[in-house]
């Protein structure tokens, strides 16, 4: 199973980027983790906000390869523990297809995103930085793939 995870912002600081590689690159290469960036649209004092989030969401869609399930990570989504996580990764990966998590700019995804879903992940009810969320996932999916794999990485 292919992981992308698909999230708008680039040029993201150096520490965000070594955290986010340092989970993906432990990854099995049975499944593996794939960052696709989305460029940000250009917001200023007068930026129609409505259009750069349209804009966004259609470059992010149209990153997403044909049959992947669609997972947006939304604070109205579902909160998942770490075992209900790892029990989640078995399901994908039962039901044969790759997954797309969905990561949107400040404002959040576009509607168009979030209506293409088929299921909605939340983190925490905290408001948490956007490149900050990169690393938190990569690290969620690996803890959730340890825990699935017997591997020592997650302990109880």
């Amino acid at each position: 199973m292919r992981i992308q995870l698909i999230a708008v912002g680039t040029k993201m600081p150096a520490w965000v980027e070594t955290g986010f590689q340092e989970y993906q690159r432990r990854f099995p290469r049975d499944m593996s983790l794939e960052l696709i960036e989305i460029p940000a649209g250009k917001r200023g004092k007068n930026a129609d906000i409505k259009r750069i989030l349209q804009q966004e969401g259609e470059k992010t869609l149209a990153a997403i390869p044909k049959g992947n399930k669609i997972v947006t990570l939304e604070v109205t989504g579902k909160a998942l523990d770490t075992h209900q996580l790892a029990k989640e990764m078995s399901k994908w990966q039962l039901d044969g297809r790759d997954i797309s998590l969905l990561i949107g700019g400040p404002e959040g995804l576009a509607p168009e995103c979030i209506a293409a879903s088929e299921q909605k992940w939340s983190l925490s009810n905290l408001t948490l930085p956007h490149p900050l969320v990169r690393i938190i996932v990569a690290e969620s999916l690996y803890r959730a793939w340890s825990l699935n794999n017997n591997h020592p990485y997650h302990r109880e």
